[in-house]
């Protein structure tokens, strides 16, 4: 199926204004492929905060930083976890302050480095992130329902190989 043949406005809210919408028939079809994944990643996005924020009182970058910690035991440095989330060292420290003063995370000294430390989660941080990791999890899955399996594969797939292209051509990426 091409894309002219894909009606951008089905199932749409009329009210919900979005990048997609910028679009015309007469824009080059990459441009419309970008609006649509940029669309759908921001519905997706919103609707994960939502849920967290909802289920959670909790924000997405808290998720994401802990989410970090959770897969890295060892503890992570301040530099690594701005790298990771791609977000200025200034945001990684006033959410780690935050979540420090909550006794979810805690700073440890660095014994390889005695002007560092890494940051871990607690074990109230841990207990926590796991929730929402599984609420997370369930949530996404049900974002994704409509597409059936053989669809998330092809989806997958398609991604992966603009992903490969991407870092093939050589631009910088951030």
């Amino acid at each position: 199926m091409s894309l002219e043949q894909i009606d951008t406005t089905a199932g749409a809210d009329p009210d919900i204004i979005d990048h997609e919408t910028r679009a015309t028939d007469d824009d080059h079809e990459a441009l419309r492929v970008w609006l649509r994944l940029l669309t759908c990643t921001n519905i997706v996005e919103s609707r994960l905060r939502n849920q967290l924020r909802t289920g959670f009182d909790s924000t997405l970058p808290r998720f994401d930083l802990m989410a970090q910690l959770d897969r890295n035991p060892d503890g992570l440095k301040m530099r690594e976890l701005s790298r990771r989330l791609m977000v200025t060292g200034g945001n990684v420290t006033g959410l780690t302050d935050k979540l420090v003063e909550e006794g979810l995370v805690e700073r440890r000294d660095d014994p390889r480095d005695r002007r560092a430390y890494t940051v871990h989660l607690t074990r109230e941080g841990k207990r926590q992130f796991r929730k929402m990791a599984s609420s997370h999890e369930t949530w996404v899955i049900d974002l994704f329902a409509g597409l059936e399996h053989d669809e998330k594969m092809q989806l997958l797939e398609l991604l992966n190989k603009l992903k490969r292209h991407l870092a093939q051509t050589g631009l910088p990426a951030a």
